[in-house]
């Protein structure tokens, strides 16, 4: 190898690493490429729908979307304990410090 500039050097090291990086055999996580496909999915429903993609979209209040949602997912585990008691009870014991 020829003299080479601390650039040059940091460079190659960096092309190097990567080559190695990407003759490995990628790994695949099956719930992760699921919600991907997920999201891919709803977005292309959004823009269907409004039109807009959300970088585009800046008219919205998004807080008070967010806020609707979740009160929304609090409501969803409302109907599934009250449906199903025992599916998620959760003893906590808080400790308070003296």
């Amino acid at each position: 190898m020829s003299k080479m500039t601390l650039t040059e050097r940091f460079r190659y090291e960096n092309e190097q690493k990567i080559k190695k990086f990407t003759k490995q055999p990628q790994m695949k996580d099956k719930i992760l490429e699921d919600l991907k496909r997920e999201f891919d999915a709803r977005s292309e429903a959004g823009i269907k729908k409004y039109n807009t993609t959300l970088e585009d979209n800046n008219k919205d209040d998004f807080l008070q979307h967010l806020k609707e949602e979740l009160m929304d997912a609090a409501l969803y585990i409302q109907k599934l304990q009250s449906v199903e008691p025992n599916y998620c009870k959760c003893n906590i014991t808080y400790t308070l410090n003296e």
